[in-house]
């Protein structure tokens, strides 16, 4: 029996009761993260995330932070997760193998985005490092299963692939972002002098990160993506906003090039190997 065959016959099973469970808690998180962006971005009242910790995480908070632009990024990433979440709640899909194997990793992911935020109103500047890197393990671990399990159809594709590769790719800059804004909030005045070094060999390692991960990814280029738009405004807000670098802005503009440029190069000939071997 073929993978497809496979899923197909599971779809026509009922599920279980553990798969059930799944589906309610994919919802029940996206419900939770969708209450904390409220709370936290200041529509129920109170200062928005940029006021909080003292503006240590608005775009102004350190040499690493994306110009306030950039986090629009995340009504794209929102928009993916609540589609995600009705289409996950479908009978078909509640005995889906790839369900079954990302279903709860996608819930933990949302809960601790809704957690990061909860910290951010409530809690401390270190919480929100924890919190980040926490849902940046998750991520990873989300991704790294979706690449090694089968999408079935364009729509999975894009429900799954597509939105944890912008999320795992955002995510993977805005930790060095909060990040930094946490040390510069303890760091003592004197270490400013040393702000443009740290600042272009931070963007250096996240360049190769993010290749890594495209190259393990088998190129996709989701990740790339979300990665050069978080590298392209962390340059505007070098090189237009404050804190000033030049440094910091021009070496982001090139990392984010590369990035962008090797990353559509691997899909590339990726996507040319496949058409051939399908045709051999």
């Amino acid at each position: 029996m073929s993978t497809r065959e496979s899923v197909l016959t599971d779809r026509r099973t009922p599920g279980t009761a553990g798969d059930v469970l799944r589906q309610v808690a994919v919802i029940s998180a996206f419900c939770f993260m969708l209450i904390a962006s409220l709370t936290g971005s200041g529509v129920f009242g109170g200062p928005s995330v940029d006021e909080l910790q003292d503006g240590a995480l608005s775009a102004e908070g350190s040499y690493l932070a994306p110009a306030g632009p950039a986090f629009s990024i995340w009504s794209v990433i929102y928009v993916g997760l609540a589609a995600y979440t009705i289409w996950q709640a479908l009978p078909s899909q509640r005995a889906n193998p790839r369900q079954r194997s990302l279903g709860w990793l996608i819930a933990g992911s949302m809960v601790l985005n809704g957690l990061w935020l909860v910290i951010a109103r409530f809690g401390s500047l270190v919480g929100t490092v924890l919190a980040i890197v926490g849902l940046l393990i998750v991520l990873a671990i989300w991704f790294q299963r979706a690449v090694v399990t089968r999408s079935d159809g364009w729509l999975d594709a894009l429900l799954i692939d597509g939105v944890s590769g912008l999320h795992f790719g955002w995510v993977t800059v805005a930790t060095v972002a909060n990040t930094a804004a946490w040390l510069t909030a303890i760091a003592p005045p004197e270490w400013e002098l040393a702000a443009d070094v740290w600042g272009i060999v931070m963007l250096v390692l996240v360049g190769i990160i993010a290749l890594g991960i495209a190259g393990a990814g088998g190129w996709r280029i989701a990740p790339a993506l979300a990665i050069a738009w978080g590298l392209s405004w962390i340059a505007v807000g070098r090189l237009a906003g404050e804190p000033h670098s030049a440094p910091i802005g021009i070496t982001a503009v090139i990392v984010a090039a590369v990035v962008l440029i090797v990353s559509l190069a691997g899909a590339a000939i990726t996507r040319a190997a496949d058409v051939r071997n399908a045709g051999a």
